[in-house]
């Protein structure tokens, strides 16, 4: 029986990103579901699939699995190429993806994923300013260390999963992660699940009124490549 994972609007949903990049870049098979953002909470509609009342959340047979995290950790005991293989490139995977799970509140606040804008930031805070430095930094550490031109090597494994939804920001923020880091960013740009997800975010027609009220509270909409 094949997997179903629902995940949410491809153009605003970072954490369904996640698990849905993993297992298209592994070439796991699964049924793509998707539940719309219909309003600034969802949590009665999600909840009569995922006990989080959260997207995404993965359906194997009788078995409901949620949380990206947890979808990464159930897939990886299942399934070859989640982890890198070497021993060190996994500790150093493992340790970026819960630091990403867990960590840059104020990236997630001040630069809300939309993939189909581009944006002039407010004036940047300290607070952002060191997340973004700290990106630069892990990032810059994995591909020195590792090789690239992944995160951690040659193939795209769990970290470059969970820093997909990182990518489409700087991209959309045009923040400054110096030259080795964008390098990573413009590779996995170029990734055919990323493009594929891109490109189904700007076909996209709906709007839902709390997202959008994030992405102009952001900073100035100078573009916006959104179909309708």
């Amino acid at each position: 029986m094949a997997y179903t994972l629902i995940t949410a609007n491809r153009n605003y949903s970072s954490w369904s990103l996640r698990p849905w990049i993993l297992m298209t870049a592994l070439g796991l098979p699964f049924d793509d579901h998707i539940e719309p953002f219909a309003a600034a909470s969802n949590y009665a509609a999600f909840h009569s699939f995922s006990p989080t009342g959260q997207v995404p959340a993965l359906i194997d047979g009788d078995r409901t699995v949620w949380d990206s995290l947890g979808i990464t950790l159930y897939l990886a005991d299942r399934h070859a190429g989640v982890w890198p293989a070497d021993e060190a490139a996994r500790a150093f995977a493992q340790c970026a993806v819960a630091e990403m799970h867990s960590g840059f509140a104020t990236l997630r606040q001040d630069c809300p994923m939309n993939i189909g804008v581009r944006v002039e930031p407010n004036m940047r805070s300290p607070a952002l300013g060191r997340d973004i430095a700290r990106l630069r930094e892990l990032w810059e550490q994995g591909l020195d260390r590792f090789g690239g031109p992944f995160l951690a090597g040659k193939a795209f494994t769990a970290v470059d999963a969970f820093y997909a939804p990182v990518v489409f920001r700087v991209r959309s923020y045009g923040l400054d992660v110096g030259k080795a880091a964008q390098a990573w960013v413009d590779h996995m740009l170029d990734h055919p699940a990323m493009k594929q997800w891109e490109s189904e975010a700007l076909a996209e027609t709906w709007r839902e009124e709390s997202h959008e009220a994030e992405i102009a509270a952001a900073g100035r909409i100078i573009a916006d490549y959104r179909a309708g």
